[in-house]
C-alpha cells in the first residue's frame, strides 16, 4: 500500500488543509482590520455580551477575561464566557461581534439547542476516539499480517477517526446559529449602528469559514483512510 506515491493525500486532503490555512489567516486578517473600527456608542465587548445575556435572562452566566489571542469561548460546565485580552474591553465592531457570538452559545445551552447538546455529549467519546484511531489502525495492519481476521481493528480505528468528522459536522450549525443569534441581538439591542454592523458580520463570517474548513479536513481524511484501506484489502 505504501510502495507508491500517495496521491490520495495530495488530491483529497491537501486542498482541504490549504483551505484551513487560508481560513485561519483570513479570520486573523479580518479581525485585525475591524478591530480598528470602533463603536460610536463606546460599548465594550464584555458589556455587549452582558447585555445579550441579560436580555435572555441569563444573569447567572459570568464573563471573565483570559489571556491569548482569539481564545474566546463559552464554558457550559462553569457557566462562564471567557473573553481574550484583545476582545474583553475593546469597543471595536470585531470584538463586539466575537463577544456576542459567545453569548449566543450561552443562549443555545439555555434554550436546549439540539446541535450544541449533541456536540457537548459526544466530546468525551470524540476525544477518546481521536487518541485511539491511529494506534488501532497500525495494530490492525500489524496483527492482520499473520492473522487476517484481526483486520477488524483497522476499521475500528477508522470508525474512531470518523467521530471527529461527526463532531465537526455538528459544530457547523452550532457556530452558524450562534453568529445568527449574535447579529440579531446586536441589531435588536442597538449595540452597533447599521453601518458598523459590517465589521461584526464580516468577522463572524470569517470565523465560520474556519469551521467549514475543519469539516472539510476531517471528511477528506476520513475518505482517504477508507480509500487506502479498501484498496489494501482488494490488493490482498
Amino acid at each position: 500500500m505504501f510502495h507508491h506515491f500517495d496521491w490520495t493525500y495530495v488530491v483529497l486532503v491537501m486542498p482541504a488543509i490549504i483551505l484551513a490555512i487560508w481560513a485561519s489567516s483570513n479570520v486573523n486578517r479580518t479581525f485585525k482590520k475591524y478591530s480598528t473600527q470602533y463603536s460610536r456608542r463606546g460599548i465594550t465587548a464584555a458589556d455587549a455580551a452582558r447585555r445579550v445575556l441579560d436580555t435572555n435572562g441569563l444573569y447567572q452566566v459570568r464573563i471573565e477575561r483570559i489571556p491569548g489571542n482569539l481564545t474566546d469561548h463559552f464554558d457550559p460546565r462553569d457557566n462562564v464566557i471567557r473573553l481574550s485580552d484583545g476582545v474583553y474591553d475593546s469597543t471595536s465592531t470585531a470584538s463586539i461581534g466575537v463577544a456576542c457570538h459567545e453569548a449566543g452559545h450561552a443562549v443555545q445551552h439555555a434554550v436546549g439547542y439540539a446541535p450544541i447538546k449533541i456536540r457537548s455529549a459526544i466530546v468525551p467519546i470524540t476525544n477518546i476516539g481521536s487518541r485511539l484511531s491511529m494506534p488501532l489502525i497500525l495494530l490492525g495492519i500489524l496483527f492482520s499480517a499473520s492473522t487476517p481476521s484481526m483486520y477488524w481493528m483497522v476499521y475500528a480505528g477508522i470508525a474512531c477517526f470518523g467521530l471527529s468528522a461527526v463532531f465537526q459536522l455538528v459544530t457547523l450549525p452550532t457556530e452558524f446559529d450562534a453568529s445568527r443569534r449574535a447579529l440579531k441581538a446586536i441589531q435588536s439591542g442597538m449595540l452597533l449602528d447599521e453601518d458598523e454592523m459590517k465589521g461584526a458580520r464580516k468577522t463572524l463570517k470569517a470565523a465560520a469559514l474556519t469551521y467549514v474548513a475543519a469539516l472539510a479536513v476531517a471528511l477528506t481524511q476520513l475518505l482517504r483512510l477508507l480509500i487506502l484501506f479498501g484498496r489494501h484489502n482488494s490488493d490482498d
